[in-house]
């Protein structure tokens, strides 16, 4: 996918505190620490750092949504982080945003800790974590 399209599908999936746009997708894309993984209309974006992954943003167009690719998306995810040889992820979600909190308790992620007012409009991140398996 191009930095333009990982926009356009990140706009029709997020509105606060904004959509990210083509440029930074593509510096995020640049960086090679960062990883990309694309199924269909959905993409998620990683980061690792020594033994660590991060899940920088998951997003899959709404026309596409409650078909599983999700979930398909997070466990690549998951598997690309353990590939990178990390031992744990993280990741921040809106403290409103049952829909993906739901999809991340299902894969077996905790709640670790909380950002206040991280978001706009004053939303809160939930920190989630989980440990991973030693490839």
């Amino acid at each position: 996918m191009t930095p333009e399209t990982l926009a356009r599908i990140h706009a029709a999936s997020f509105t606060l505190p904004r959509p990210w746009s083509a440029a930074e997708f593509a510096s995020l894309l640049r960086d090679p620490a960062n990883f990309l993984l694309t199924q269909g209309a959905g993409f998620i974006l990683g980061r690792t750092v020594l033994d660590e992954a991060e899940l920088l943003t998951l997003a899959v167009s709404p026309h596409s949504r409650r078909r599983g690719l999700g979930s398909r998306l997070l466990q690549a995810f998951e598997d690309a982080a353990v590939a990178r040889m990390a031992s744990t992820a993280f990741l921040e979600v809106a403290s409103d945003n049952s829909a993906a909190r739901a999809l991340y308790a299902s894969a077996n992620w905790q709640n670790a800790g909380r950002r206040r007012n991280y978001y706009a409009a004053g939303i809160d991140a939930v920190v989630m974590r989980k440990d991973l398996p030693m490839g």
